[in-house]
C-alpha cells in the first residue's frame, strides 16, 4: 500500500479510503490511485480488508431466474454498478416461489460474508421471507410490494399499465381488454391495478381479466379466445411475450392488427420490435433498476451520518408507440 501512495502522491490513508470508501475520495484521485495499482499489480487481501474494516465488499444478489430478460438485465445493471464502485457481487437462485426458498438463498450468501442482500423476487411470498431474515442484515428488494419495511428499487408499474390503457382510450377504443401475469406476482398484479382504474376513471366498460401465465402459448390460447369475439378492439398484454402469442392468435383468425384489434404489450424486450407488426409497448428500464438498487444497498450499509436510506425508488416506464395500435376501424 506504501508503495501505491508513493507512485501515486497521495497518503495511504487515501490508498486505503480508496479501497473502503472510494465514494469519499475524489474523482480524479481516485483514478490516479487506481491506475497505480493496476501499474504495480497490487491487489488487497480480501481476509485482511473484512478484519480491518468489517465489510467484505461483496453483495449478495437473490434471484428468482435470472435467465430470463429482465431479472437478466437487471442483474446487469446491479454488477456495473458494483464494479464501478469496487464491489463483488455474489448470486444464488432461489430455488422456487416460496418463503423457505429465498431465506436459504440469503443464508447460503450470508456464510460468504455480504455487506447485504439485494432480493430480486418479484412474487408476493417476499413480504413472509423478509420476516425470516435477521433484522441486522442490510436488505434491499427488487419489483416487490411497495409496502415492504425495507428499501425497493422498480419500475412505476401501474404507471406503465395507466399510460397503455389511456393511450389505447385515446384512439377512440370504446375499452380494452387485459391478459394478465398470473396470480401471486406483483408485477401482474400492480399491471392489472392500473388497467382497471384506468378504465374505472374514464367510465368505460371493465372486461373480465384474461389469467395467462407470461408465455406466449398462453397468450395464444387466450388470444384465440378473444378473436372469437368480434367486440374487442383493443388489448393490453401484460407482457411482450403474451403479446407475441397474441398476435399469433389474431392473425390465424384473420383479425387484423391494428385495423380490427389494437395490441399493447409490457417490458419492450429487443425482439418487440420485429414482431409482425412491431409492438407498442411500455418500455421498462431494468439497468436501471439494478443501478438504483445498488445505490440504495450503498445507502443502507453506509456508516452512520455518511449515507440515508431512500426507501423506494421508482423509475418512470416509457409508452414506445410501433404499428401494432391504431384508430379502430
Amino acid at each position: 500500500m506504501a508503495d501505491v501512495a508513493e507512485l501515486a502522491g497521495v497518503s495511504a490513508m487515501t490508498v486505503s479510503r480508496v479501497l473502503n470508501v472510494p465514494d469519499r475520495v475524489r474523482p480524479a484521485t481516485r483514478a490516479r490511485v487506481l491506475a497505480a495499482m493496476r501499474r504495480l499489480d497490487y491487489h488487497p487481501n480480501l481476509a485482511a480488508r473484512v478484519l480491518a474494516t468489517g465489510r467484505s465488499r461483496l453483495l449478495g444478489v437473490v434471484g428468482l431466474d435470472t435467465t430470463r430478460y429482465g431479472p437478466a438485465s437487471i442483474l446487469a445493471g446491479i454488477e456495473r454498478a458494483a464494479r464501478e464502485h469496487d464491489y463483488r457481487i455474489g448470486i444464488a437462485g432461489s430455488g422456487g416461489l416460496g418463503r423457505g426458498a429465498i431465506s436459504e438463498g440469503v443464508n447460503r450468501l450470508r456464510g460468504q460474508d455480504v455487506d447485504g442482500v439485494i432480493i430480486m423476487a418479484p412474487h408476493e411470498p417476499v413480504a413472509e421471507a423478509l420476516l425470516d431474515l435477521p433484522p441486522d442484515l442490510p436488505v434491499v428488494v427488487v419489483d416487490a410490494a411497495e409496502d415492504l419495511p425495507v428499501p425497493l428499487a422498480a419500475v412505476d408499474q401501474q404507471d406503465g399499465a395507466v399510460r397503455a390503457t389511456r393511450y389505447l382510450l385515446s384512439l377512440g377504443h370504446p375499452t380494452v381488454w387485459h391478459v394478465s401475469g398470473p396470480a401471486g406476482w406483483v408485477g401482474a398484479r400492480t399491471r392489472a391495478g392500473g388497467w382497471r382504474a384506468t378504465l374505472a376513471a374514464e367510465g368505460r366498460e371493465i372486461p373480465e381479466v384474461l389469467q395467462g401465465d407470461w408465455s406466449a402459448r398462453s397468450g395464444y390460447e387466450l388470444g384465440r379466445r378473444i378473436a372469437r369475439d368480434p367486440s374487442v378492439t383493443a388489448v393490453f398484454a401484460a407482457s411482450d411475450t403474451m403479446a407475441l402469442g397474441l398476435l399469433r392468435a389474431l392473425d390465424e383468425a384473420g383479425r387484423r392488427v391494428p385495423e380490427e384489434v389494437s395490441v399493447v404489450g409490457f417490458d419492450d424486450v429487443p425482439e418487440s420490435s420485429y414482431f409482425s407488426p412491431p409492438l407498442t409497448t411500455v418500455r421498462q428500464d431494468f439497468g436501471e433498476v439494478g443501478r438504483r438498487a445498488f445505490m440504495l444497498m450503498l445507502d443502507s450499509i453506509a456508516p452512520p451520518g455518511f449515507g440515508r436510506c431512500r426507501g423506494r425508488d421508482l423509475v418512470e416506464p416509457e409508452l414506445v408507440v410501433r404499428e401494432s395500435t391504431g384508430t379502430p376501424s
